[in-house]
């Protein structure tokens, strides 16, 4: 019976596991944080390396009963996506305890294997699939990858459709439509039992899938807040940019007005809490009757501003449930401009909320935008409206994760040396620029963003920029004030006053005394003052060096701005463990390190040691088939190369998923986009590579696909940026167009060295690839898994740019290794 190469198979297969690779980022987003999006690249990967372990060890046996073997993994694969994923949810795992509790380590390791278990089967099917079709290898490997950025971009499409879990469900479903299609590819005689089981399989997924719900973390605020009594969630939306949950509290009224000042004395309004993603709560406001019922909003340190001028032109960064719009109503403001970037949440108080809030988002006055506030401005230019009295950036994340550092990894281009001076420039002559963050102690965002503010004034030419600055505390939340042109005595006077009525402390204003400090809010020293006036001395490095956390300025290149942790003051922390000292690290850049080292065991226990430990009798079996004059393979540089492919590969495309959140806004966005076209890209370089090699010889075809990998990547890490500055403005489809036609001529460069080399790796191995290939598929995939944690670590410490040179670097010595594979007895 003829059979055909499974090629639709193994492409939907890989649709289908890559789908499951995003789905996992967004699910562990809702029950975890965002920060485990890079762990679950990196377990992919690890399943992608072990079945190369296992290919290796167990091949014969499995080529032997390849027909049966190949579309058995595949069913199992479906079945894993959705039982590994509802035993995960079922780990009471901490992320803020993992380094007091050392079963929390234990925990993460069982998520990390477990997860991993899916992507062992969904790759052991695609290796198995090479090994059998050796003559075949670049045709399997570019529908390999063809598929697999397909599925990064359906899983989207389907999330703008369906819940999360449903889309869990739908995805272990396509993993049996690929075993049914293996069957019909592979003509098999056994085609009636296989065909049984995958419609029992089938069932299996539909009846557990339909009973199932996302369980999550009870440290998560929303699931604590639903433990107060009479609490529930009222409504509840899903995007591919987040859960939203509505709640309502009848029996304890919801009060969410952060750190207003202890001398109100008017109760705030009724409120509905909205979380995103089971975090960052925001409010959703009854309207009042009239307007005066919003005087307590003036009790903030956001309201600063309106005490200091006539505000008429106002820009709201982060708009959410509209407080920061009230409070604008209430201080009269005539035009209010409000930015925010998930489209469901202006829908909810636009439809679902628009009695209960007033239709606020539909008021004369109030223009909302769904759009990144870069982009927006830049539309502002394009359309040359006039500048804004008031920028405000008020706060955006919650004090819980904050506080913990579990945004310590959290790419934000709102607050880079380029994003300030941006807002800056769309100022009017008098105009302000607000910025709320959270006060800890010791002190760490308030001082880092003085410091932010201090160099983008110092790159617009501001000669003295302690003229232009503005610090205020109370007892949480902190506001700096940034004014185009110099403060005035007439504002100061206006903002001690301010401060007095409120009891809110002045950490800075031009002329300020050590005596006017830390008067109200009491800390044991006047942290914050001492802080701007160091960074506005003539020596600020000294102190940012000798200051505990860190507090140089993010960028563009290095968008970390909530990544405090300094290796230095590490041991000092861990004295202090007992005493809470461990929450000062930075929790998510330290749960990053241990995904590190785990991936890093994990990659020597159960990928590089077996395959060490058998190479000797798979490769000596090899080279006994032959005569003793034949060919044999200098197995370290095959190590070494396949090893720095792996590294390499991901190092750029790690960069460029972080990279390319600037330009699409959202990380589901960008790491989306960039999968597709980094693989769907790879896999036409892969079967573009095969009919290079009927020309060319393998090294002219190398030389050149290197050389374009060098080139290309020197070339964007100088024009992205200001490339994205300029098109930013552009809607957002055309800017996910512009991203696959820029990421292309790289990516098809990149996926010829991996098939090259295989091919390369035929051809010397005198007829013995089978016991070649899975040993090189196991070690690359080895890299790969440490890759995507290490390039993460690597673009905190010293940005995108060096990441992606280092991966030019390891480029340049594969091509070296590449002609060296073969070495005469």
């Amino acid at each position: 019976m003829s059979q055909r190469i499974p090629l639709f198979s193994i492409s939907l297969l890989s649709a289908t596991a890559l789908g499951y690779e995003v789905l996992l980022m967004r699910l562990f987003s809702i029950i975890q944080w965002h920060h485990f999006a890079y762990m679950i690249i990196s377990l992919a990967l690890l399943g992608y390396g072990i079945s190369g372990t296992l290919i290796a060890l167990f091949q014969k046996q499995l080529l032997k009963h390849f027909n049966v073997v190949y579309p058995g993994l595949l069913v199992l694969f479906s079945l894993a996506t959705l039982i590994c994923y509802l035993t995960v949810q079922q780990i009471p795992f901490n992320a803020e305890a993992i380094f007091w509790d050392t079963d929390q380590l234990i925990y993460l390791l069982s998520i990390f294997l477990l997860l991993s278990i899916p992507f062992i089967f969904a790759a052991s099917a695609i290796c198995l699939a090479l090994a059998r079709y050796p003559e075949d290898i670049a045709r399997l490997y570019g529908m390999d990858l063809l598929g697999a950025g397909a599925g990064s971009i359906a899983v989207i499409l389907l999330l703008l459709l369906v819940f999360p879990m449903t889309a869990l469900m739908i995805t272990g479903l396509l993993g049996l439509c690929s075993a049914f299609i293996a069957v019909w590819e592979l003509n098999l005689r056994l085609k009636r039992g296989l065909i049984s089981i995958i419609v029992i399989a089938c069932g299996f997924i539909l009846f557990i899938g339909l009973n199932s719900v996302v369980n999550i973390s009870p440290y998560k605020e929303l699931s604590q807040i639903l433990r107060i009594n009479g609490t529930q969630i009222i409504s509840q939306h899903s995007s591919p940019l987040g859960l939203l949950s509505v709640i309502e509290s009848p029996v304890v009224p919801l009060r969410h007005v952060p750190c207003l000042s202890l001398n109100n004395t008017q109760e705030p309004l009724a409120q509905l809490g909205l979380f995103t993603d089971a975090s960052g709560m925001t409010a959703i406001t009854r309207y009042p009757e009239h307007l005066t019922e919003l005087a307590y909003l003036d009790q903030l340190t956001s309201a600063l501003p309106y005490h200091l001028n006539k505000i008429q032109r106002l820009l709201i960064v982060g708009a959410g449930g509209g407080s920061d719009v009230l409070q604008a109503q209430y201080h009269q403001v005539e035009n209010i401009d409000a930015v925010e970037i998930n489209a469901q949440v202006v829908d909810l108080l636009e439809k679902e909320f628009a009695k209960y809030s007033g239709a606020l988002y539909q008021q004369a006055n109030v223009n909302v935008h769904i759009d990144d506030v870069r982009g927006f401005l830049s539309t502002i230019d394009a359309d040359q409206k006039k500048p804004f009295d008031l920028i405000q950036l008020s706060l955006m994340d919650s004090f819980t994760a904050s506080a913990s550092g579990l945004y310590a990894l959290h790419e934000s281009y709102l607050y880079t040396q380029e994003a300030i001076q941006t807002y800056i420039k769309h100022l009017s002559t008098d105009g302000y620029l607000a910025i709320s963050r959270w006060v800890k102690t010791p002190p760490r965002d308030t001082l880092k963003m003085f410091a932010t503010a201090v160099k983008s004034l110092e790159r617009l030419d501001k000669k003295d920029p302690g003229q232009h600055l503005l610090l205020i505390r109370s007892w949480q939340i902190s506001t700096l004030l940034i004014k185009k042109s110099a403060f005035t005595k007439q504002e100061i006077e206006a903002v001690k006053s301010f401060c007095q009525r409120r009891s809110f402390d002045i950490a800075w204003y031009p002329g300020i005394s050590k005596h006017e400090v830390n008067k109200f809010n009491i800390f044991s020293q006047a942290y914050f003052y001492q802080g701007a006036k160091a960074l506005l001395g003539d020596n600020p490095d000294q102190y940012l060096q000798k200051y505990k956390y860190y507090l140089y300025p993010a960028t563009d290149d290095q968008p970390f701005f909530h990544h405090f942790f300094k290796w230095s003051v590490l041991p000092e922390l861990l004295n202090l463990r007992g005493q809470g000292g461990v929450l000062l690290m930075g929790m998510g850049y330290l749960i990053l390190i241990a995904t590190l080292l785990l991936a890093i065991t994990a990659s020597i226990i159960l990928i590089l040691l077996p395959l060490l430990g058998d190479r000797r009798s798979q490769l000596i079996s090899a080279s006994n088939n032959n005569s003793p004059n034949c060919s044999q393979l200098n197995r370290g540089r095959l190590l070494l190369y396949f090893f720095m492919i792996g590294l390499a590969f991901l190092f750029i495309e790690i960069a460029f998923m972080q990279k390319f959140i600037l330009f699409l806004h959202h990380p589901i966005y960008s790491i989306t986009i960039v999968l597709a076209a980094f693989l769907i890209n790879a896999g036409i370089g892969s079967i573009w590579s095969r009919h290079l090699e009927k020309k060319y010889s393998g090294q002219q075809v190398i030389k050149w696909a290197i050389s374009g990998i060098i080139v290309l990547s020197v070339l964007y890490s100088v024009i992205l940026n200001p490339l994205f500055s300029w098109l930013i403005a552009l809607p957002i489809l055309f800017k996910i167009i512009l991203s696959l036609i820029l990421i292309a001529p790289l990516a098809i460069c990149m996926g010829m060295p991996f098939p090259l080399a295989l091919s390369s790796l035929a051809d010397n191995a005198d007829g013995q690839v089978q016991a070649y290939l899975p040993w090189a598929w196991g070690v690359n995939g080895s890299a790969s898994v440490i890759s995507a944690v290490l390039a993460s670590i690597l673009a905190v410490h010293f940005g995108f740019t060096i990441v992606v040179l280092i991966a030019i670097s390891l480029y340049y010595f594969c091509l070296l290794l590449f002609p060296g594979f073969r070495v005469r007895q």
